[in-house]
């Protein structure tokens, strides 16, 4: 059987984590570090994804948001820019 991935926190770290999955403005910043406390409680990433959480989410998500932790710390829990639905008409349309 495959070892899981699992995430060693520090005490600040782990602080830090709870504070936000309890309050966060915004939902998907409480989800992401819900997931994360789960994975260094020594749940698998794929369990957590499939049954841990609110929503079922695909298990390479739970990951890239453990990748994501990993290399940016709560930053990178965030949603980057340029993602969601683009506008429906450009600026210079606008301009005319």
């Amino acid at each position: 059987m495959p070892k899981h991935l699992h995430l060693d926190l520090t005490d600040a770290q782990r602080q830090e984590l709870v504070w936000h999955r309890d309050h966060a403005p915004k939902p998907l910043i409480r989800e992401r570090c819900a997931a994360l406390l789960m994975i260094a409680e020594e749940d698998s990433p794929a369990h957590v994804a499939r049954s841990r959480l609110y929503r079922r989410r695909e298990p390479d998500t739970v990951y890239r948001w453990r990748s994501r932790y990993l290399e940016g710390g709560l930053a990178g829990l965030q949603t980057r820019p340029g993602r969601g639905r683009k506008p429906a008409f450009s600026p210079r349309y606008h301009e005319a």
